[in-house]
Formats: structure tokens, C-alpha cells, sequence
């Protein structure tokens, strides 16, 4: 069945919506160890989430969404669409001139992308992007996650 203009999604019903997937995705990015099963529905969640909040997001969801896409990916080590969401996360963040921890964590995206690509030169550059970026994070404690997740690649 498909949906009409006049029977769309409310904006606040995106909004819900985005949000529950965004956080069932960090439970499964959680999880010590998943099925192929789980991991193919953290793909789909996480898409799930972007797309919602490409309808009615800010530009900073956009970035926090092809982010999530991005590590995903990563996670499941799928190199060409890790990379691809992470160069999409980084090009937002550029474009809407958005910086502190979300840019930060576009380079790390980045970084982990080429890691998984075994693209250890690029890996290496994206990551020193992310540790000089961290150097401009206001918050201390957003400096601190954005670091802890450096030492993981």
C-alpha cells in the first residue's frame, strides 16, 4: 500500500520517529556481539533514522545521521558505504559550517571509513583532522568522547 501526500507523516511523528531509531541503533552498537540479523537491521535503522530526519531535521541531524550511517557500516565493515556517509557527514558539516564535537566526529567517521578500507595514509591524515578539531571543542567532556572513540580505531 502506498501512502498519498493528503496521509503523509506528521512532522512531530518524524521527529519520534528518527529519535527511537537513532537510539535502538546505539543498542545494537552496543551489543559485545551480533547476527548477521542484527547487524542487517542496524543498517536498515539506521537509514530508517536518516531518512526521517532528512524530512524534517536540522542540518546538525543530517551530520548526526550520516554519522550514525557511517559508523554502522564501519561496524560491519563495509568499507564503500562507510565511506560514503562519512565523506556525506563531513561535506554537511562543511557546507553548514557546523564544528565543535559533530565535526570532530566527521573526521573520526572518516578516519574509520579509510581504516576499514585499509587505507592506512588517509586513515593517519583523517585522523589528525579529528585530534586538531578536538582541540576546538568547547565542552570538555564532548572533547573526551570524541577522543575515546579516536583510541578505538
Amino acid at each position: 500500500m502506498y501512502m498519498t501526500q493528503n496521509s503523509s507523516v506528521k512532522d512531530h511523528d518524524h521527529k519520534k520517529i528518527a529519535a527511537q531509531l537513532f537510539n535502538r541503533v546505539w543498542d545494537y552498537l552496543d551489543q559485545e556481539q551480533r547476527t548477521e540479523e542484527d547487524n542487517m537491521s542496524m543498517i536498515h535503522m539506521a537509514h530508517a533514522s536518516r531518512y526521517h530526519w532528512g524530512e524534517v531535521g536540522e542540518p546538525i541531524n543530517l551530520v548526526r545521521g550520516e554519522w550514525q550511517v557511517s559508523r554502522v557500516y564501519s561496524v560491519v565493515e563495509r568499507a564503500e558505504p562507510a565511506l560514503f556517509h562519512a565523506e556525506s557527514c563531513l561535506a554537511l558539516c562543511l557546507e553548514h559550517h557546523i564544528k565543535d564535537f559533530d565535526l570532530a566526529f566527521a573526521y573520526e567517521a572518516m578516519a574509520r571509513a579509510y581504516k576499514i578500507k585499509q587505507d592506512l595514509e588517509q586513515m593517519e591524515k583523517y585522523i589528525q583532522f579529528a585530534y586538531e578539531a578536538c582541540d576546538k571543542v568547547a565542552k570538555d567532556a564532548d572533547r573526551n568522547v570524541v577522543l575515546g572513540e579516536l583510541r578505538t580505531i
